[in-house]
């Protein structure tokens, strides 16, 4: 049985940092985040009985190691649901990104999403995009948001029906323009999460996130852009100087990184443009601002020696007939 999803991936707007348990992946607190369109991962699935093993293909390149076994916990919570006895065929699942990866794009969140989506499918699961999520999750946390699409809020829990992601109704998807300062500089976001509660700051950051949330809540629902988007900028700083004071002292944001911040914030402050800078566990920035001016956006952002894209809000993780094999 074959079948195809895509997924786009996240922008966190109040991230989660840290897990509570590695292998169930449940992370310490609430996240809530947006999808970013047209990026996306298409990944194609088959579980086939004339398969030797089940093999793992990303970008053209096997999959083998860490990046493996995450995927292959995706792939042994779809066959503890399914139900249909092809589903303890091997599987072969092969994975491509439209954008840049590891470089703080959230490309973990769309790939473990369309291929918890896919697999889903494929297996004969009659899920919807919730419990879907809570698949993708033992993934990536942040793949669960990438699930269900939009802006997304994955919920804190000791099990999957308090741990799983739910849509937050908005309007701002069609006026939000996301340009993107690529700063290719390679990351490891799942080594900064392993020692995230070895920072000082880090019960800081854990008192004020509940508040943190709800008042994202509240601005998505009131369709607030610069509300939700000054809250996302402030999360940023605050992950960050979490991360920095973590044992090895990640340092993720580079000269080309603080020059982007810098110009964000001069024509916030001395032309009033209604935009704000966000990072996740990376040196890119998305620069969030609205249609009327991703154009001149982009162009203060290219002129700081960067390659730009510019996206929008993208929807939920949906199966496509198009298969990659």
């Amino acid at each position: 049985m074959k079948a195809t999803a895509i997924a786009h991936p996240i922008q966190g707007l109040v991230k989660y940092h840290g897990m509570r348990d590695d292998e169930k992946r449940l992370p310490y607190h609430d996240s809530i985040s947006l999808c970013t369109a047209p990026s996306h991962t298409k990944t194609t699935v088959e579980f086939s009985s004339e398969l030797d093993a089940d093999t793992f293909v990303v970008d053209g390149e096997t999959l083998e190691g860490r990046a493996a076994e995450r995927v292959d916990s995706v792939v042994a919570k779809v066959r503890e649901q399914a139900d249909a006895d092809h589903a303890a065929d091997p599987v072969r699942l092969e994975s491509e990104n439209s954008f840049p990866t590891n470089v703080g794009l959230g490309s973990s969140s769309s790939g473990f999403a369309a291929a918890a989506m896919a697999l889903s499918e494929a297996a004969g699961l009659e899920a919807d995009l919730e419990t879907v999520s809570t698949i993708a999750r033992v993934g990536s946390a942040s793949a669960a948001r990438a699930v269900t699409g939009s802006f997304s809020q994955l919920h804190t829990g000791l099990n999957d029906e308090d741990c799983r992601s739910r849509e937050i109704p908005s309007e701002l998807d069609e006026d939000v323009r996301i340009v993107v300062g690529l700063v290719p500089y390679h990351k490891e976001t799942e080594d900064a999460h392993d020692e995230a509660a070895d920072s000082h700051m880090f019960q800081a950051r854990n008192a004020h996130i509940h508040g943190q949330i709800a008042e994202m809540r509240d601005a998505l629902r009131g369709n607030d852009f610069d509300r939700v988007f000054e809250l996302a900028e402030h999360d940023s700083l605050s992950l960050a100087a979490t991360t920095m004071t973590g044992p090895k002292g990640w340092v993720y944001w580079q000269p080309a990184t603080l020059e982007i911040f810098n110009r964000v914030r001069r024509l916030r402050e001395e032309e009033d443009v209604p935009v704000y800078f966000s990072t996740d566990t990376g040196a890119s920035v998305y620069v969030n601002t609205t249609e009327e001016y991703a154009d001149r956006i982009e162009e203060e952002v290219s002129d700081c020696g960067v390659e730009t894209m510019v996206w929008e809000v993208g929807g939920p993780a949906r199966t496509v007939d198009d298969h990659l094999f």
